[in-house]
């Protein structure tokens, strides 16, 4: 571990803490996605509660990334659970009852943020391992110092959601971006990219759109069920 009077450490804490903001943007979004449903009083503590069980699990997953991003087939379970995961997300845009178990929407909620960090965060503790250089008392404090911005960033989503709602189906569309470039990049497919390397990009594109698509026609199907 790095003294604290050391120049090293503090810009490796400033590295850490400006790589998770860059690549947690869709991160972010998919932590409102999950928590807008909610009542109120509760969003905050999902986003929280989310944000934080995240970057525990990101530290533990700094330790073993590398080698699971070797494991064939994982990154492809991993997208198609993320196109899963927005389509569900995509559907969800009702309020919750603020009366209908309050503790077991939080979970879910919780839940969700958790299995789509968990995907979505693979690649990107490699960079803020690469940062840390294995200092895991480096490694824990830039993560959880970058938990306020997380957070803002998340809330500030939400606010954008209630009031322009075609945020919610770009949100869910680009969750499915990210799950179509991680299926693209399973080591299984790693010949047929490195002879194609618009293939992740196009893999993206194609899985977005397909979010949408699905997305809204279960929104249509509730709707007709719900008024039939």
């Amino acid at each position: 571990m790095e003294s604290l009077h050391s120049p090293t450490f503090w810009i490796g804490l400033l590295e850490i803490i400006w790589i998770n903001i860059i690549l947690s943007g869709d991160n972010a979004v998919v932590i409102a996605l999950s928590a807008r449903s909610l009542p109120p009083q509760h969003q905050t503590r999902a986003i929280v509660l989310g944000s934080a069980a995240a970057v525990v699990l990101r530290i533990v997953l700094t330790v073993v990334a590398a080698e699971l991003l070797e494991l064939s087939f994982l990154q492809i379970a991993g997208g198609l659970l993320l196109l899963w995961i927005a389509i569900q997300l995509f559907g969800d845009e009702e309020p919750g009852d603020p009366d209908e178990a309050p503790s077991a929407s939080l979970a879910a909620a919780v839940r969700t943020i958790l299995l789509a960090d968990l995907v979505m965060s693979l690649d990107n503790v490699i960079a803020v391992a690469a940062a840390a250089q294995g200092d895991l008392v480096l490694l824990g404090l830039g993560l959880a110092l970058s938990i306020p911005l997380v957070v803002f960033g998340s809330t500030v989503m939400i606010r954008l959601m209630e009031r322009f709602p075609i945020i919610v189906m770009l949100g869910a569309a680009l969750i499915g971006w990210v799950g179509g470039e991680t299926i693209m990049n399973d080591v299984l497919l790693r010949g047929v990219v490195d002879a194609y390397p618009w293939l992740p990009s196009a893999g993206g594109a194609i899985c977005a759109v397909l979010v949408v698509l699905i997305g809204r026609h279960l929104k249509a199907r509730s709707g007709q069920s719900s008024t039939a």
